[in-house]
């Protein structure tokens, strides 16, 4: 049988080319595609955004604090922090001096600690990696330069050619500094004897010093039991600011942990303001210190929740930086707002800084 001819006007025009097909499928294909990425973009963009509080807790904390510190001896009595970090090991060490606690801290044997005002300025100027993460209102009255009740001096500018007792680097070399030029006298008219607080109180007592310039709650223990003479507190020449520092990699890499550290230690304070006789009992017990002791040093501190360093603290503890500077007792200046830390997400930080013993 013949095929029957089939004029061209009658052909399926309308049945596409292999060509035309394919175009047509490469089309398809790619819109399928762009509506696919538009619909995973849209999921991303509704997930939401990662937690910090969902951030891991690192697996140890280590502590340094003072026999001063009193919202940290708190929190380690109250066992408030291992119940917010249930997977952290916290570890807790004594140091009698900031500049002790803040060398541990720089070589990684500390995460987190409280210092006076002056141990920081001594670790930036010697190069030492940490950031202020928060401070305490100023205790101006914590401090003071004391002599024994029947010492002749009688003023601070009695002070030229004697021996005066101080751990070098604390918040007390700071407070002789403001004391001597106060008196009108220069760095050289004195002679520092840079000694632990320990040291020095045995020094004071057997009258190998001339002065001491101490803070509580070593000050209060001597006030109570050798009933020395205050040629001036803090009141007069200092602030007296405290900071809590840490480890560099230690705030940058567990800034939620970080801010519960500093949220419960502003509910020790709270604890020490509301809770007086429970506080000083747990200080007391933990610290070795005598019930007396504990409560007038909690006398003249007042209320002490952590904040992040104000411009005004930044600025006060510049001021430390820079007179340490002037009298050559640190290599080079240092810039304190340099190594305030900023944390955006936990709002612990702002633009400026402040310092401690």
């Amino acid at each position: 049988m013949t095929t029957p001819h089939v004029a061209p006007e009658f052909e399926d025009t309308h049945l596409p080319s292999q060509a035309l097909l394919d175009e047509r499928i490469e089309r398809w294909i790619w819109r399928l595609l762009a509506a696919a990425i538009a619909a995973l973009g849209l999921a991303l963009l509704l997930l939401p955004a990662p937690s910090y509080a969902q951030a891991k807790a690192p697996e140890l904390l280590r502590i340094g604090y003072q026999k001063s510190a009193a919202n940290l001896v708190i929190v380690k009595q109250s066992g408030w922090l291992e119940q917010r970090l249930p997977h952290t090991k916290v570890s807790w060490l004594e140091f009698p001096a900031g500049p002790q606690l803040l060398e541990a801290l720089s070589v990684g044997s500390l995460e987190f600690g409280l210092t006076g005002d002056s141990p920081p300025v001594f670790a930036q100027a010697a190069g030492k990696d940490l950031l202020y993460v928060g401070a305490e209102p100023p205790k101006p009255d914590s401090s003071a330069v004391l002599v024994l009740a029947d010492s002749p001096l009688k003023t601070l500018a009695d002070l030229k050619g004697r021996k005066i007792a101080v751990q070098k680097g604390s918040s007390a070399h700071y407070l002789l500094v403001r004391a001597v030029d106060k008196a009108g006298l220069s760095w050289n008219d004195i002679q520092p004897i840079y000694l632990t607080p320990a040291d020095a109180r045995a020094a004071f007592e057997r009258r190998s010093v001339d002065a001491w310039a101490i803070w509580d709650p070593f000050y209060a223990a001597t006030e109570l039991s050798l009933r020395p003479r205050a040629l001036a507190t803090g009141r007069e020449l200092a602030s007296n600011n405290a900071f809590y520092l840490a480890s560099r990699p230690f705030a940058t890499e567990h800034g939620p942990t970080l801010k519960v550290l500093l949220e419960e230690l502003s509910r020790a304070d709270r604890f020490v303001q509301t809770q007086r006789p429970q506080a000083i009992k747990l200080i007391a017990d933990f610290s070795g210190l005598d019930a007396g002791v504990v409560s007038l040093f909690l006398q003249r501190r007042p209320p002490s929740p952590v904040a992040p360093l104000s411009p005004a603290t930044v600025a006060d503890q510049q001021r430390v930086a820079d007179a340490f500077q002037r009298l050559g007792l640190i290599p080079k200046p240092v810039q304190v707002a340099d190594i305030v830390w900023r944390h955006d997400a936990t709002r612990l930080a702002s633009a400026g800084a402040p310092a401690t013993r």
